[in-house]
């Protein structure tokens, strides 16, 4: 297989209509890494929205359980990734994610915000740092494959291409940017997560790379850091650009940061269930049926 044959192959298909399977062509062949660093990023910058930081400081799952709530994050989405929106491991992914959702007290306006970050933030990611840039119906289909998900969700008022999600994220941002004390926290257990997947001395440096790789709004260290982790990280794209293609699909759940399962999972298991009238869970009951709205 040539560089770009597997672009080529996208390019050949609809990207509405085949939207699942280009999203998976591109998310675990062409730039898995590249899309985790980029999700983890966009969950990460919406700690700064602080009716979402402070929810996830009451919950205390980011705080007190910081792995297993990233490893369930991955895990469920990974699992949509991986089977589809139609196959049972899919649904139940899914009907896990609303059951969580729904004991809490979340706007429609954070929800339609949160599922744009997906959308805008790894296409900026990979025309950045990626071995080569999304092609349009990548974009078009990482778009809609979101926009699936988020119907599936029952988020109301979706936006109808990538170019209203980016507007919708970035106004968003602006009018509710914020510090908050408790997404502080959140944001300091988060850093600590991921440094801890490295050698305990690298532990600053690593907490260093992460905040250089955020663009303005958020805290950034200075310039000099900030210039020399971004160029160290297109140099590790255009190292991949020389590379031979993968021919094996990498999916989240290979990921050596996921940790909390060595003796596997199963995926109605996965994530939280909320106790009603506790940390910050409002709701008195659960969804427990096994439809998928």
């Amino acid at each position: 297989m040539k560089r770009f044959e597997r672009l080529e192959r996208i390019r050949r298909l609809d990207p509405v209509a085949d939207a699942p399977e280009i999203y998976r062509l591109s998310a675990v062949y062409e730039f898995p890494w590249d899309y985790t660093r980029a999700l983890e990023l966009a969950l990460y910058r919406t700690y700064a929205v602080p009716s979402i930081g402070r929810l996830l400081a009451r919950t205390a799952e980011l705080t007190d359980r910081t792995q297993k709530r990233y490893d369930d994050t991955a895990l469920l989405l990974d699992t949509v990734v991986e089977h589809g929106f139609a196959a049972e491991q899919g649904r139940t992914a899914i009907r896990r994610i609303n059951q969580m959702h729904r004991s809490y007290d979340i706007s429609d306006d954070d929800m339609r915000y949160v599922l744009s970050t997906f959308v805008v933030v790894p296409k900026r990611w990979i025309d950045t740092y990626g071995w080569r840039r999304l092609s349009r119906h990548e974009i078009v289909a990482a778009t809609e494959y979101y926009r699936t998900l988020g119907r599936h969700m029952g988020i109301s008022d979706l936006p109808t291409t990538y170019e209203e999600f980016e507007t919708l994220l970035d106004t968003y941002e602006e009018a509710n940017f914020g510090w908050d004390e408790g997404a502080r926290r959140v944001s300091d257990a988060t850093l600590g997560l991921m440094a801890s997947w490295y050698p305990r001395p690298l532990a600053p440096l690593l907490r260093t790379g992460v905040l250089a790789l955020l663009d303005e709004p958020l805290q950034r260290p200075g310039p000099a850091a900030v210039a020399l982790v971004r160029r160290v990280v297109r140099a590790r794209g255009r190292m991949v650009r020389l590379l031979p293609p993968r021919r094996a699909p990498h999916f989240a759940r290979q990921n050596r940061e996921i940790k909390g399962y060595p003796n596997g999972y199963r995926v109605a298991d996965l994530g939280t269930r909320p106790v009603p009238g506790l940390r910050g869970c409002p709701v008195r009951h659960l969804d427990t049926s096994d439809s998928v709205e």
